[in-house]
């Protein structure tokens, strides 16, 4: 069908956010017991309040996985808005595969190795791909208007 080659980025992205999911919960809860919080009778808290707690590279990728609820929402609705009007091919389908791809290694380099300016460019490239995808849209819904 027209204009749904985009929905395959849209897929890895949220098949890779719950790769994130699966990544935060086998690295914090051990992590957890190894602080001796007791998690059978804790009650409520946030996953910030173990910033204090927990090692730093077990709640990067937690915090990676809060990420990945934020702007990528925006992807989503825009990506499934281009794909809905049959403009989720060709160039809007590479752009997709880019700010998929960064988002990606966004992960990995927050996860793993969390070097503060390397997350920032591929966050920024990414919010360019982003923008170009918005602008897409905006000019496709209002042009056909």
């Amino acid at each position: 069908m027209i204009g749904m080659e985009i929905l395959k980025p849209v897929a890895v992205l949220a098949g890779w956010t719950m790769v994130m999911w699966l990544w935060m919960y086998v690295t914090r809860i051990p992590a957890m017991g190894k602080a001796k919080i007791d998690t059978k009778n804790l009650v409520g808290g946030t996953g910030q309040s173990l910033d204090q707690v927990l090692p730093s590279n077990v709640q990067w990728i937690a915090h990676n996985y809060n990420h990945l609820h934020e702007a990528p929402t925006v992807f989503y609705a825009v990506a499934l808005a281009l794909a809905l009007i049959g403009q989720g091919d060709g160039l809007n389908g590479q752009i997709a595969w880019a700010y998929v791809g960064l988002r990606i290694a966004h992960s990995i380099v927050q996860a793993v190795w969390n070097r503060v300016m390397v997350r920032f460019l591929l966050f920024a490239l990414s919010s360019l791909a982003l923008m170009a995808l918005s602008l897409h849209l905006i000019l496709a819904v209002f042009h056909s208007a």
